[in-house]
Formats: structure tokens, sequence, C-alpha cells
């Protein structure tokens, strides 16, 4: 198949294959039927298997966030105080020759002084091109500060690494053909969709699906069974499933003896965790517990193959890195790698052979070595003063494929920061967001329809294509012309500078993915093994699976993975008795969407979930505006009584953009900048508060 031919009948119709380009691990691999120059309509592409032809409620209606009244296509020049919002249109050169001088002022002060410049992204685009490729090579050559991306994965992406050896597991369309499936922390119907069509094709085949997450989710609803947790008591859930599948020889010996390193001393650690310990941390009953390790064990006498699909809400807690470290190490308790349709998958992401080192060019900063900044501290980072230890204080802020001052933990300091009249702050965007209204330049950006991009996934094992389906809008720019031309005026002449879009695409996987499958189908799927670990041949140094890691204890750190008590363990406050976690409206991909009318239409407000005997203890009703708040802050929005919500633990969905709240704020006011054990995650599902009714 061609991919711009006429597809439909009409042949003033064509229709472009493309990808979606959210943080979601399903990666689509879209159709864009486009009439006179303008796309008229986006659906999944029935061509590619895991797509099967449908997109999540939110993507398909992305022609309407591409032709929002409200997006940005001209540059604009903040003319009002910081966070008015307050902008004037300007050219391209006027805006582009202003933040070249702007920086190049900076960085000629000093070798080091251009780390007083930060870049500050993430996932507002997944793609290779248009995420991390032109820009870092920018920054790299600039020598600004370098940016720890840790905003979502990296306790869990660490844990994994740690003792899979990377970010690697179970292919998702062999999920179907498990017998009993696990989902820890995943709201998969929400944030999954294409892998609970495997797990529903299971579950009509007669497997066990299994929900653990403290808030009873759509998912939860459809599974068999629902272990409400507390926030951040995963890892000693998954210390009593080791014991019970120790006490009761549920084990695969020989898979255990070959293809593991630290067995000894893991099932000396599991041996400690009864169920009735687990239970008390973990607020569930003991029974629940030995009946989910009996179903898992059973595996190994019936020789049925068992999955656990995990996500990312587990190890947004102190203890996630180790948490992900044990639960990825139950499928070699029972040798459940044995089998296609067994094992555990949280990202598929560390299987692309991805160039990055050609996309992104390291070598550009030569002999210099910038500090790094975590983007999950960005709100004391941007108050800090310079300083022996720190270095200098952040002066100009690149932000691109992010929204921080939404999506940031203690957002009342995040805010404090971008307010600074010393800090110059470049925004590229699509929206006037929160973020962009502290901005002095507001760059247009490109949606996904407007630029090429290619795509990995961390949900699946197929690279796909991006084209683009129509021209910008307006005088939009994908991110990788804007970094082109800054560049150009800083008076960079590398040839890397030069390549175009198409160019960046073909250099991402090199010869290990054939471009014109691509071209011609969207999409190539990467060739691997359906069992990659029978046999061992785990990507860790020993080549098993470690459940003892040399490289963590070499740190200083346990070697073992344990359970690790939150920041904010559950009821040691007696001003905040209430857990509270923070997962996403069904209709909005953190804070993309939140500005799409028919999805806010969707999602009404922002909502707290409460149980019924919580909010009797307070005496609120459904419907009321209840305060949230601990010493961090507070938030206000409409209190909801819900069976979602067990005893003692909240559900404030997020992430509304705080213009949008009440009062202008949203549940980051309240959550915390402290990071996760490895991988210095954020830990915004390790929060205490309390809620009363609102006063005013």
């Amino acid at each position: 198949m061609n991919a711009t031919s006429s597809l439909l009948p009409d042949t003033t119709h064509t229709q472009v294959l493309g990808a979606c380009p959210h943080d979601c691990p399903d990666t689509c691999s879209m159709l864009t039927t486009v009439a006179g120059g303008i796309a008229i309509k986006v659906q999944g592409n029935p061509a590619h298997p895991h797509t099967d032809g449908a997109l999540c409620t939110k993507v398909s209606r992305y022609t309407e966030r591409t032709y929002h009244p409200e997006r940005i296509l001209h540059p604009l020049k903040r003319v009002g105080p910081k966070g008015a919002g307050q902008f004037e249109r300007v050219s391209w050169d006027s805006a582009l020759q202003d933040i070249a001088a702007r920086l190049s002022t900076i960085a000629r002060r000093s070798p080091d002084a251009a780390q007083a410049i930060l870049p500050y992204s993430y996932a507002g685009t997944m793609g290779l091109v248009q995420g991390e490729s032109m820009s870092a090579r920018f920054f790299h050559k600039l020598g600004a500060s370098l940016l720890d991306r840790t905003i979502c994965a990296a306790a869990g992406g660490e844990g994994l690494t740690h003792t899979l050896g990377g970010k690697v597991g179970m292919r998702v369309e062999f999920f179907a053909e498990s017998r009993l499936i696990i989902i820890w922390g995943s709201n998969s119907i929400a944030s999954n969709l294409h892998f609970w069509r495997y797990a529903q094709v299971a579950k009509r085949n007669g497997a066990r699906l299994v929900c653990i997450d403290p808030r009873r989710s759509e998912t939860a609803d459809k599974c068999h069974e629902h272990i409400a947790l507390l926030p951040g008591t995963d890892g000693a859930l998954a210390l009593a499933l080791m014991h019970e599948l120790i006490t009761h020889d549920w084990l695969d010996h020989d898979y255990l003896a070959r293809h593991t390193l630290g067995w000894d001393l893991l099932r000396e650690r599991a041996l400690q965790w009864p169920p009735e310990r687990a239970a008390q941390v973990c607020g569930i009953s003991p029974e629940q517990i030995s009946a989910l390790a009996r179903d898992y064990g059973a595996c190994v006498a019936s020789h049925e193959p068992a999955a656990i699909r995990m996500n990312y809400g587990m190890q947004r807690v102190h203890g996630g890195g180790n948490a992900a470290r044990l639960i990825a190490s139950l499928p070699a308790l029972i040798g459940a790698w044995r089998h296609r349709a067994g094992g555990v998958l949280l990202s598929s992401s560390g299987l692309f052979p991805v160039n990055r080192a050609a996309m992104q060019r390291p070598d550009l900063l030569g002999s210099r070595a910038p500090r790094t900044i975590n983007m999950s501290t960005i709100g004391d980072d941007l108050l800090r003063p310079s300083s022996l230890e720190f270095g200098p204080a952040i002066e100009a802020l690149i932000v691109y494929n992010s929204n921080p001052v939404a999506i940031a933990p203690e957002s009342a300091r995040v805010v404090r920061g971008f307010e600074r009249d010393d800090l110059f702050t470049v925004v590229l965007e699509h929206f006037q967001t929160d973020t962009a209204d502290y901005a002095d330049y507001i760059l247009p950006a490109t949606t996904q329809l407007e630029h090429w991009d290619v795509h990995s996934s961390y949900g699946h094992t197929d690279v796909l294509l991006n084209r683009a389906a129509i021209a910008p809008l307006g005088e939009a720019k994908p991110n990788t012309q804007v970094f082109r031309e800054l560049a150009r005026l800083m008076g960079y002449t590398d040839a890397c500078f030069a390549e175009d879009d198409q160019a960046l695409c073909r250099r991402a996987y090199g010869d290990a993915v054939n471009f014109d499958e691509l071209l011609d189908k969207g999409f190539a799927t990467l060739a691997l093994a359906q069992a990659p670990f029978a046999h061992g041949n785990f990507p860790t140094p020993s080549g098993k699976c470690e459940f003892f890691s040399a490289r963590l204890a070499a740190r200083g750190l346990d070697g073992l993975p344990d359970y690790v008590p939150n920041h904010e363990a559950f009821s040691s406050s007696p001003l905040y008795p209430l857990a509270m976690i923070s997962p996403p409206a069904r209709n909005f991909l953190n804070s993309t969407f939140v500005n799409v009318k028919s999805l806010r239409d969707i999602e009404g407000e922002p909502l707290l979930e409460m149980h019924a005997a919580d909010a009797a203890a307070r005496g609120i009703q459904s419907g009321e505006i209840v305060r949230v708040f601990n010493q961090r802050g507070a938030y206000r929005c409409k209190l909801e009584i819900s069976k979602r919500a067990r005893p003692g633990v909240v559900n404030g969905l997020g992430v509304w953009w705080r213009k949008l709240g009440l009062d202008g704020t949203n549940v980051n006011q309240v959550t915390s900048q402290k990071l996760t054990d490895l991988g210095r995650g954020p830990t915004f599902y390790d929060c205490l508060v309390e809620v009363e009714k609102d006063a005013l």
C-alpha cells in the first residue's frame, strides 16, 4: 500500500499513515483522512495488528485538537506580568534573534556559564525526532545543563534494569494465551486499551484476571478480583507472595538454579514476610494474599502460563524501584518465562535498537561535563541561588513537550520559580498552557499531523513512522526546525544541524529497521524471540535474572530488593491521616487534551473520590466543594463519594490545568518533591493529606 495513495472511492480524499505521539504504551498506528489540505478524520490503522483499527477516545478527536480555536499559530512575546498570560504577536525573526542573543550573553560569561541554561522536556510527543534529536544536539553544543528526565518511569525502569537487565519483558500479544493475568498498578482500560483487548481474549478463553490497585478502577471492575492495597505497599505484597510460593514449594527449582542469581539470599528475605505481616502493611486480608499465591503457583504444576502486566502507577512512591524489582522477580520463581505467554511486562522500550548517540550527538559536548538537573525537583531548583555545590542559578529555561507548571510536584514552588523576573523562559507549545502563561516567548509548534517523526513503543515491539498529513497551520514550526534556526543564529556550523526531519527518521534506527517497509506500511515489527528468557539469556551482566544486583551493591545500596516504606507512611501523621493518589482522569493524558472541550465536557470538573466512611467521618456530602491540604499547600475541588476509593485513601483525579481548577490550582499543589529509592523519580502517590468541607 502506498502511504499517500487514495484508499477511498472518492479520489478527492487521501489517507496518510501516521502514529499516535502520546505517552501511552499502545503507540497506535493512525490513518488521517485529508481533503483539500484539511485533516477531516483520524482513525486507527486496521492493518496494524496492535491498533486493529481502534483509537482511544482522546486521540480519535485529534482533529479537534489540531484545529482548536485557541491554537497558537504565531510567535508571541510577553507584554504583561509573568503569569498574567498577556502577549503580543511578533515575527519569527524577531523572536529567534532575541532568544539567541539572550542565550549567547549567558553562555559567553565563562567556560561553564551555559549551565545556567536548562532545557525542560518530556513526553508531550514520544517521537524520536520531535522529542530529543535536534534539540539535544543544540543543548549539547551549547553546553547547557542536562535534564534528568524522571517525571514518569525512572524508578520502575531502573528496577527492571537491575533485575532483568533493561526495559524488557514478554511480548504483549501473547497475553491473549495466558491463563492467569495480574494487572498490577494499571488502569488498562483507560491507559493501555489494546493490551486490554488481549486480556479480554484470554478471559474469554478461561483465564483469571486479577487487578492490584489502591483504586477500584474501570479495569478492576472487569477483573475477577480486585486487591485494593494501600499506596506504596506493593513490595510487601510481592514478598508475601514469594513467601507462599516457597513454603508451599510452588517453585520451578530448575529455572531458579540455572537462570537466576542470588536466590538463596532472596529466599531468606522473603521468608520474613508471611501473609499476616504483609496484610497488615498493605491493608488487605491474609486470605487474599494466600489465594493469589496459590493461583500463581498452580501454574507450575499445570505447566500453564502466568503473566504480570505492571504499569508505572505502582512505582511513584518512595520504594517504587524496589517494588518493581520484587514484582519483576516473581516470574523466575515459577519458571513463567518458559512460556511465551508468561513473564512480566512493564516496558518494552529497551528492545528497540534506537541509535540515540547518532540522534542526540552527546559528542558535541566535547570535554565538558555539565551538571544534571532533576526535572522532578524543578520547583526547588529554580529557586536555588548560585553555589559551589549547585553551580550557577538557572537563568534561562527552554520548555518543549512539557507543561511543568501543571505537572511537576509541589506546584506552589514551581510557580514561584517561574515567576522570577530574572528567569528568561521560552515555551514551544500548541496552546497557552499554565506554563506558557509564564513565558517570555511562546513559539508555535506543529502537531503530529503536521510533521515527520518515527516512534518506538513501551507496550509493543513495532517501530512506527509518522508522515506529515497536512501543512503546518499558521506559522507553526516543528521543534526540530526551531532548534536548527537557533543553532544557525548562535553560529553553529556543524553539519548535523542541517539534517532534515526525514533524514533524522532514517537515522533513528539505521540499518536495524527496513525504512522502505516503514514508508510502505507505516510500521515494522522487530525480529524478536517469542519467549526471550525461556533459557535465561537476560541482558544483565550475569545473563541471569538478578535477584541480587552487584551493581547496586557497588553503589553502597542493598543488592537485594526489599520493601521500602513511603516517605509519608500511611497514618504516620495525625494531622494528615489520608493517603492520596492522583491517577489520570480517563479522558486526559497527563495535562494533554484538558483544553479539548468535548473531552473536558465528559470529565466535567476536577474531582476528589472518597470512600463513604471517610466522608461521613468528616461530615461531607457528594457534590460539595472540599479543601484538600497538607504542609505543602491546598487545593479545592468537588467531592464524589465513590466505590472507587478504598477507606483511608482519596483519589485526586488529574492532571487538570491549574487555570481550569478552582482558585487556579490543581492536585500537584499537595504532592511532594521527594524522590524514589532508585531512579531519582517523583513520588506523586506518596502523599498524605486531610480533607475538609470548604468554608467559602
